[in-house]
């Protein structure tokens, strides 16, 4: 029997509406564990599509090929390569071979490869997968994302060869986690182990080493990515404060995981000696090379932590010092198009279509597949809208206006600096002028003047420009309350636009 406080209770809730969606906080783990479950999606969708290859290949395990192919891709990469692409094939075979013994060993070698080639997504652009997931945006409105990951990708090495590298997406498949802290994981994994085996849980702590295994691999895809940004631009990586802390606790956590790891390798190899059952005593052995592992890619990633430091320094005196190149750039518009528009069209494209021919480059041609051309020619064709696909509305974002002079005073500027009539004049009185107009107006005249001081002469010839600013260093020290250095000669030059005409007539 219902009474009358449950009545009132059930008619507020109906009158109160639909509850609001939850906000970023309560769906952030929804998040996380669509992301996970796109990971997996890849492994899945070859037991799918394995029907679609020529031949009986149901009999296969796909999936369980795939794990295989990434644990082993995942153990086999070092700091500086990754895993050659034959090996990994050549391991994956015993394990193909036990699931169909009877087929023949160049049917169990075309297994391995196509599942390595679709966990680098080999027929797409990118090599990389998509997936599309739904989270609530802090207004409670439900909002599409994409989420592009790979699982295992082709790197070049230091010999000229090409490697496989497991993603931190496909190392997180193995582990069961998506977006972990590392270092957090790697603890917590070690100290897993560390409890199983006083236990004396051999089997779990096989599978507690090897996730710890994993991580650390991890914790060393993190550093190399670093490095290796470093090594194209220095100034896209963070050295002043992130990487630094990276390192150090980096260091101390190299440190007190390889303190554990000797403390859990004497316990493991008390167990293997004690040991009387023979699958006890199997599984401590394995667990003893499986540590001694972690001992080993600890001490690697120690050195590579140590030589992060001077690679900064090395890096950052190569890409600051570096000598600028020695070819002249093309300049389209003074030797191209100002000689050609005054021209008639018959002869300014016999230019043209030679300039065209040389600066567009070789095309490659587009290999054609029986596959795809079979696809595409029983594939139906699709009816088109009348006025096409609809447009997605672009996300158009103001730029701040972040420039610190005005319009206003590069006019007054230029005002000054217009000397064509007047004799050259010293920038300490050029300063000191524009001083008395706006406080500011000093700072962009000195600009100014400093980039005339060595002007480009023949892209402004080239260009027909009728006069150039320049400035002259005759030694005199510029004496300014502000500035410092050389008190400039600045005047404007005219160039000789007879000369421009002829040099125009001559090139048509």
């Amino acid at each position: 029997m219902t009474s009358p406080a449950d009545t009132h209770t059930a008619a507020s809730q109906l009158s109160a509406g639909p509850r609001p969606a939850p906000g970023p906080a309560a769906d952030e783990g929804l998040s996380r564990r669509l992301r996970a479950l796109a990971c997996t999606a890849p492994l899945h969708d070859l037991d799918a599509r394995k029907a679609n290859l020529a031949g009986a290949y149901t009999v296969y395990a796909m999936a369980e090929v795939a794990l295989a192919a990434i644990d082993l891709v995942t153990l086999n990469m070092d700091f500086d390569t990754g895993a050659d692409h034959d090996q990994i094939v050549a391991r994956l075979l015993p394990r193909i071979a036990a699931q169909a013994p009877d087929r023949p060993v160049t049917e169990h070698e075309r297994v391995a490869r196509w599942v390595l080639e679709n966990l680098i997504n080999v027929g797409s652009v990118d090599r990389g997968f998509r997936a599309v997931y739904g989270t609530f945006g802090a207004d409670g409105v439900y909002v599409r994302r994409d989420y592009d990951f790979k699982l295992v990708e082709e790197v070049p090495g230091p010999g000229g060869g090409v490697y496989l590298r497991a993603t931190d997406e496909a190392v997180n498949v193995l582990v069961g986690a998506l977006d972990t802290d590392v270092t957090s994981a790697q603890i917590a994994a070690e100290v897993k182990l560390e409890v199983l085996i006083s236990r004396g849980r051999l089997a779990d702590a096989q599978l507690a080493a090897e996730q710890a295994r994993y991580r650390t691999v991890q914790y060393a895809e993190t550093l190399r990515r670093t490095l290796e940004a470093t090594r194209r631009n220095v100034r896209a990586v963070d050295w002043l404060n992130a990487v630094p802390d990276m390192i150090a606790e980096a260091l101390d956590h190299v440190a007190d995981r390889y303190r554990h790891e000797n403390a859990i390798l004497t316990n493991i190899r008390k167990a293997r000696d004690e040991a009387e059952e023979p699958e006890h005593k199997r599984r401590a052995a394995e667990l003893v090379d499986i540590v001694k592992d972690c001992i080993r890619r600890h001490t690697q990633l120690q050195s590579r932590l140590l030589e992060a430091g001077p690679l900064f320094r090395a890096e950052q005196d190569r890409q600051a010092f570096a000598a600028p190149t020695a070819r002249v750039g093309l300049d389209l518009y003074g030797q191209l198009v100002a000689p050609l528009l005054p021209l008639p069209v018959d002869q300014a494209t016999r230019a043209t279509d030679a300039f065209f021919a040389h600066g567009t480059g070789l095309r490659t041609p587009v290999s054609v597949r029986v596959g795809d051309l079979v696809d595409l020619l029983l594939t139906p064709p699709v009816e088109r809208e009348h006025l096409g696909a609809e447009m997605p509305e672009p996300d158009l974002i103001a730029t701040p206006d972040d420039s610190r002079f005005s319009e206003e005073q590069l006019a007054h500027a230029m005002e000054l600096l217009d000397l064509e009539h007047d004799a050259p004049r010293r920038l300490s009185g050029l300063l000191a002028e524009a001083r008395l107009q706006d406080p500011e107006l000093p700072y962009l005249v000195a600009l100014l003047a400093v980039h005339a001081a060595s002007p480009p002469v023949g892209t402004a010839y080239r260009q027909g420009e009728r006069r150039l600013l320049f400035a002259v260093d005759d030694g005199a020290t510029l004496d300014d309350p502000e500035f410092g250095g050389a008190d400039l000669i600045v005047g404007t030059a005219l160039l000789d636009a007879a000369g421009m005409a002829a040099d125009r007539k001559d090139a048509s």
